[in-house]
């Protein structure tokens, strides 16, 4: 079968999702299953994979959804605590008192908080922090999951202290015969990694500085009372300061430290900076910008999750440091079990073990405890000691928190087996590579010394079909790797392209999107938030792909590996 035809076939399940949830508007749970069966019969009659490998596939998938929804679960649950205790509230008049402009709001708790957090756990927990504690202060559900997904570009390839390039790209590099080429030329795979590392940081740097701006300008235009892009771009000088107060410290540990703090040091460095900034009115506009009453808002914004502050607990008012306790101690608690060994191996001491599923070589461990969601129920435990809950007001809080994750539940019990159908694809009777392999070789045949420009595009297909950068490098690095060594080019700043580029694909990530609507309660509405999130994504494969050619072709950026 001709290259081009294997790659039609591979991206069919990706065209029929984009028709179902982008075209026609269906709701995720009505159309995944169609995707799901629709893959798992391109997968048996085409790529002629086994029928035991498509079930191993779709049980480590249905695997993968627990841990999942253990992490959704977990961030709801710590959310709806707060509201109870009545921390949410001390926490939405201290945001207004440092500004009550949603702009600057959206700048601090996405952008720079986002990004820490990202930074310190990765996979999904972003979202699922910081999209449900937008609506808690009073962002609307659909506008707080499409800024969610847009916290997942920059910060992402440095997300759980560096797994993305530290377990991505080395583990997705063929680093031993790598490893013997660098020796032949002086060099070693340390060095090598540190300069895909550096150049990562650098485009990201470059690229992300702009996505604060453009998370202000899509939330005026896309939930503001006037539809205006110039409500947001008015903010612009702000904008730039909170992009640069995070992206310069985070290039210069890229480049000097490692793969590990970047997006940590960045946010822990920009934070302070920008609130002193904000407190002071320091590059903000005069105006103050906020969103409709909530009784104009469509119904389409609005989810299970939107709180009644005036219903939220009324017991004596609690300080401000108090209510932030509990985010804090997450904070410090996905930190220090992610960089100390003692820590990091306690928490992962407790592993559910699946081995060897159906006799196809298939993997997955669960490790509760060390999965963001066992870190957030943890500290859902403190605060009911720490804010003096009564034991009606946590029982409420676990039932709220069910009813909601039961729903994202059914979505992901299709959306992730199906991923895992597609990247498993490679062991067939077929003879070819697995599915997105194929999209992408197809790619690299058809756009020849022009391929730099196309290589964040198919990092971001990865992302988009995994739902994670670092599969998405795991998967595709090596490709990268050769079709800079076949073209002459930087084989580090290829495969940097492709890390970049995974990072911005998590913003239309299905599995992604579905996820962080759950921790919000907003269901059925997964493909207008891909809608909105695609302008970002392109914006960011565009950007990197330029900067790509530009640094090749133009200032002839090289690597040890070019001959």
């Amino acid at each position: 079968m001709e290259i081009s035809t294997q790659a039609l076939f591979a991206a069919l399940p990706i065209f029929v999702a984009a028709i179902l949830l982008v075209g026609f508007r269906l709701p995720a749970k009505k159309a995944m299953p169609i995707v799901f069966v629709v893959t798992a019969l391109v997968a048996f009659y085409v790529w002629q994979v086994s029928f035991n490998r498509i079930l191993a596939s779709s049980i480590q998938g249905f695997l993968i959804t627990l841990a999942v929804l253990w992490i959704i679960f977990g961030a709801i649950l710590l959310l709806n605590t707060l509201k109870h205790s009545g921390a949410i509230k001390a926490i939405r008049e201290g945001f207004n008192n440092v500004s009550p402009d949603r702009r600057v709001q959206v700048i601090i708790i996405a952008w720079l908080f986002g990004s820490f957090i990202e930074g310190a756990s990765g996979f999904g927990t972003t979202a699922a922090i910081a999209a449900p504690l937008l609506v808690a202060i009073g962002f609307p559900a659909m506008a707080a999951v499409m800024i969610g997904m847009m916290i997942q570009s920059t910060p992402v390839s440095f997300g759980a202290v560096g797994t993305p390039i530290l377990i991505g790209v080395d583990k997705g590099l063929d680093s031993q015969s790598i490893s013997n080429s660098l020796q032949a030329v002086g060099s070693n795979w340390e060095t090598y990694l540190q300069i895909i590392t550096s150049e990562v940081a650098i485009i990201h740097a470059i690229t992300g500085t702009l996505i604060p701006l453009f998370m202000t300008l899509m939330m005026t235009r896309f939930f503001g009372q006037n539809k205006s892009w110039s409500e947001g771009l008015s903010i612009l000088p702000f904008a730039i300061f909170g992009g640069l107060a995070f992206t310069i410290p985070y290039a210069l540990t890229g480049i000097f430290l490692g793969a590990e703090f970047p997006s940590i040091i960045g946010s822990l460095v920009g934070l302070p900076i920008v609130i002193f900034a904000a407190k002071k009115g320091f590059l903000i506009p005069k105006d103050t910008w906020d969103f409709a009453p909530k009784e104009k808002w469509p119904i389409s914004w609005v989810s299970k999750l939107e709180m009644n502050m005036d219903a939220m607990n009324t017991k004596v008012n609690m300080s401000l440091t108090k209510a932030w306790i509990p985010y804090v101690l997450v904070a410090i608690i996905l930190v220090v079990t992610r960089v100390s060994s003692e820590a990091k191996a306690f928490v992962t001491a407790w592993v559910i073990p699946f081995k060897d599923i159906l006799g196809e070589g298939l993997n997955y461990s669960i490790t509760p405890l060390y999965l963001p969601g066992g870190i957030l129920i943890f500290v859902v435990l403190i605060t009911f000691f720490l804010h003096k809950m009564e034991f009606k007001e946590i029982k409420e809080s676990f039932s709220e928190s069910s009813k909601v994750m039961l729903g994202a539940g059914f979505v992901l019990v299709f959306t992730i087996p199906l991923v895992r159908i597609l990247i498993n694809s490679g062991v067939n009777t077929a003879g070819f590579d697995s599915m997105p392999v194929a999209m992408a070789n197809f790619v690299a045949h058809s756009v020849g010394d022009i391929f730099p420009l196309f290589a964040p595009f198919i990092g971001a297909l990865g992302a988009f079909i995994a739902g994670s950068n670092t599969v998405s490098n795991m998967m595709l690095s090596q490709f990268q790797f050769g079709v800079a060594n076949a073209l002459g080019l930087s084989t580090a700043l290829m495969v940097s392209l492709q890390a970049v580029g995974a990072a911005a694909g998590n913003m239309i990530a299905i599995h992604n999107v579905v996820a962080a609507s759950a921790t919000v309660g907003l269901l059925d509405q997964e493909g207008e938030t891909i809608r909105k999130t695609v302008i970002p994504t392109l914006y960011y494969c565009l950007v990197t792909g330029i900067i790509g050619l530009i640094a090749m072709y133009y200032f002839g950026i090289t690597d040890p590996l070019v001959k």
